[in-house]
C-alpha cells in the first residue's frame, strides 16, 4: 500500500510533465521561444540554377537570390524567426522556403493552427524586396521523406492554399511559389493559377534520389527537359533549383539552356492554353454509352450494346482485315472504336521508330486507308491512336518514348482525318501517373479514355485483392482532368468467379450514374494475352450474358 502511494504521485507528475511538454511544442497557442534551434532548415539548401519566364520566348537566365530554408511550427517565436531574417542581403531578391514536417501538417494547416505562426513570419518580412514564399516542397515524389508527401492531391491542394491565401492577406506582396521536384504526377497537385505566382522545380533532391517508382533518366539534360515538360500546363515562370558544386551548377545551367533550347522547337504544340474547366458530359437521366471489345461475339447480339471495339495494327490495314472487321460492326448497326496500334507493319519498316516513323508520313498510305474506311458510314467512330503510352515500359513499341515525339505523330495522325464528320478523336493513357506529359492539345482530342482493370498488380492473382472500381476511376479520372474533355472508359474488366465480377460491376453501375462526364463504357470480354503475363496465367475479363446484363440493369436502376 505504501508502494502505491509513492508511484501514484510519480506518474501524475509524469502525466503533467507530458502535458506541458505537449503544449509547449505543439499548441498554437503557446508562443515559447525555446524552438529558435529548430527554426533553420537543413533540408532544403537549393540554390537557383536558372528562370525561364514562357512570356520571354522561353529564355533562361541566372538571377541572384538568397535562400532560407525554415522549419516552421504553430508556436514558432517571433524572436527566433527574426533572427534567422536578420541578415539578409540587400542586393538580392528572397527565396523562403517554408516546411511544415509535422505528423497531420496537412490538415492542422488546413485547419488554421498555422495561422498565426504564418502571419507572423509575414509581418516580419521586408517590404521594399521581391520574396518568393515556398511552402513544402517535393510533394508528388512517392517516398515518405516528408510529412506531406504520399498524401492526397486534394489535401495539399486545400492546405497550399490556405497558406497561400493567409499569407497574402497578411503580405500583399508576397509571391507565392509552388515547387514540385517536376516528378511523374506533378500537375496532380497543382493548386490553381489565382493561388501560384512562380512554379520552382528541383533537380536530384533527396526525395527524388530515393524514389525508384519511374526508371531514371538517361542524364541530367533530359531529366531536366521532361520536368519542364510536366509543367507545361501551369503558364508561369519556372524556376530550377539545386544543390551541389560549383562544378556541378555549372553543368546543370548549359543542360538547362541545352534542355530549353529543345522544348522551344516544339512550343507550338507543347505549350498551348490550358484551362480546367467542367468537361461537356451526358444528358441527365441517361446512361453512358455501352460497348464490348468481344472478338468471340458472346455478348454482341445483346440489345443493349451499342459500340463495338476494334484494335487495329498496320498488317490489318494492309491485308483488307480492317477493312472487312469494321463494315461487319457497321453492319450490326453499332459505332464503332477503332484503337489504332502503329506496328506490326507488313512491309518491314522498324517498329522501334513507330512514333518517329508516323510524325514523317511514312504511314500515311495506311493511315489515310483506315480514314476512308470510318468516313463510309454516318455511325459515330472514335479513333484512338497509339493507347497506354506513358506507362513505362516497352509492351508496345510507342511507349516509353519521348513526349514530345508521340504528340507530333498523334497530330499527324490525327490531321490525317481532319474534316471526316464522324470522326471522334480519343487520346488514350491508361490513366497512370504522368498520363498529362504526353497530352497532345485540345485541338486535336475530343475524348479522353482510360482503362479500368480490377487486378492491381501482375503478382496478385487472388480476385478479391482487385481495387474496386471506384478506387481506380477517381485515381485516374483526377489525373486526367486538366483535359477538361469528357471521358470514354475504352477498356474495363473483373477477373474472378461470377457471384463476384457480378457484385464489382453492379457497384461500378453506381458510379457510373454519379459521374455525368463518362459518356461510355466498353467492357474487355476477353483474356489478356499470355505472353505478357509469363508464368503468371493472364487475367480472363470475360464475363457471361447474364452478367452483363445484370450490369445493365443495375444502370438503369440507378439513373
Amino acid at each position: 500500500m505504501k508502494a502505491k502511494g509513492v508511484l501514484l504521485p510519480a506518474a501524475g507528475l509524469v502525466l503533467i510533465g507530458a502535458l506541458v511538454f505537449y503544449w509547449m511544442r505543439f499548441s498554437p497557442f503557446s508562443k515559447s521561444g525555446i524552438y529558435s534551434s529548430d527554426v533553420l532548415n537543413a533540408a532544403f539548401a537549393e540554390q537557383p540554377v536558372g528562370y525561364i519566364n514562357r512570356a520571354d520566348s522561353l529564355g533562361v537566365t541566372t538571377r541572384g537570390l538568397q535562400h532560407i530554408s525554415i522549419q516552421l511550427y504553430p508556436n514558432t517565436a517571433d524572436t527566433a524567426l527574426a533572427a534567422v531574417l536578420k541578415d539578409l542581403a540587400p542586393d538580392k531578391d528572397l527565396l523562403l522556403t517554408v516546411v511544415a514536417e509535422q505528423k497531420a501538417a496537412l490538415r492542422m494547416v488546413r485547419d488554421g493552427d498555422f495561422d498565426d505562426a504564418l502571419r507572423s513570419l509575414c509581418s516580419l518580412l521586408p517590404d521594399k524586396k521581391r520574396i518568393y514564399l515556398r511552402w513544402d516542397p517535393d510533394m508528388e515524389v512517392p517516398v515518405q521523406r516528408h510529412s506531406w508527401q504520399y498524401q492526397s492531391p486534394a489535401d495539399y491542394i486545400k492546405a497550399f492554399r490556405h497558406v497561400a491565401e493567409t499569407c497574402r492577406n497578411a503580405k500583399p506582396g508576397l509571391k507565392i511559389m509552388w515547387s514540385p521536384a517536376g516528378y511523374p504526377g506533378t500537375e496532380e497537385y497543382w493548386p490553381g493559377d489565382d493561388v501560384v505566382d512562380a512554379v520552382g522545380i528541383s533537380v536530384n533532391g533527396q526525395s527524388e534520389l530515393e524514389a525508384n517508382a519511374f526508371p531514371a533518366d538517361p542524364d541530367q539534360r533530359t531529366a531536366l527537359r521532361r520536368k519542364l515538360i510536366r509543367t507545361r500546363f501551369m503558364n508561369k515562370p519556372v524556376w530550377v533549383f539545386a544543390s551541389g558544386s560549383d562544378s556541378l551548377m555549372n553543368a546543370l545551367r548549359v543542360d538547362l539552356r541545352e534542355a530549353v533550347k529543345g522544348i522551344k522547337q516544339d512550343s507550338g504544340f507543347l505549350f498551348q492554353h490550358f484551362a480546367m474547366n467542367e468537361p461537356a458530359g451526358r444528358a441527365a437521366n441517361t446512361i453512358p454509352l455501352l460497348g464490348v471489345y468481344d472478338p468471340r461475339q458472346a455478348l454482341t447480339a445483346s440489345k443493349n450494346v451499342q459500340v463495338e471495339h476494334l484494335f487495329v495494327d498496320l498488317g490489318n490495314i494492309q491485308t483488307g482485315g480492317f477493312a472487312r472487321d469494321f463494315e461487319a460492326v457497321v453492319r450490326r448497326g453499332h459505332e464503332v472504336i477503332v484503337s489504332v496500334e502503329p506496328w506490326r507493319d507488313g512491309k518491314v519498316r522498324k517498329d522501334s521508330s513507330v512514333l518517329e516513323n508516323t510524325s514523317l508520313g511514312v504511314y500515311d498510305e495506311e493511315f489515310k486507308s483506315l480514314f476512308n474506311t470510318i468516313s463510309k458510314t454516318n455511325l459515330a467512330v472514335y479513333v484512338r491512336f497509339a493507347h497506354e503510352m506513358e506507362i513505362p515500359i516497352h509492351r508496345y513499341a510507342w511507349q516509353s518514348q519521348d513526349p514530345a515525339l508521340y504528340i507530333r505523330a498523334f497530330r499527324h495522325f490525327m490531321d490525317l482525318g481532319k474534316g471526316i464528320k464522324n470522326v471522334k478523336k480519343v487520346w488514350g493513357p491508361a490513366g497512370d501517373r504522368g498520363s498529362m506529359e504526353w497530352y497532345p492539345g485540345g485541338d486535336v482530342v475530343d475524348l479522353v479514355s482510360i482503362a479500368i482493370y480490377g487486378l492491381p498488380d501482375k503478382n496478385i492473382t487472388d480476385p478479391t485483392k482487385q481495387e474496386s472500381f471506384e478506387t481506380i476511376f477517381n485515381r485516374k479520372a483526377w489525373r486526367v482532368r486538366p483535359t477538361s474533355k469528357p471521358i470514354f472508359i475504352t477498356e474495363f474488366g473483373v477477373k474472378g468467379p461470377e457471384d463476384f465480377q457480378s457484385e464489382w460491376l453492379e457497384k461500378a453501375a453506381a458510379v457510373l450514374t454519379d459521374h455525368k462526364e463518362v459518356i461510355g463504357v466498353c467492357y474487355f470480354n476477353l483474356a489478356d494475352n499470355p505472353e505478357v503475363w509469363g508464368d503468371i496465367p493472364a487475367p480472363d475479363w470475360g464475363i457471361s450474358p447474364s452478367t452483363f446484363n445484370h450490369f445493365v440493369e443495375a444502370l438503369d436502376s440507378d439513373r
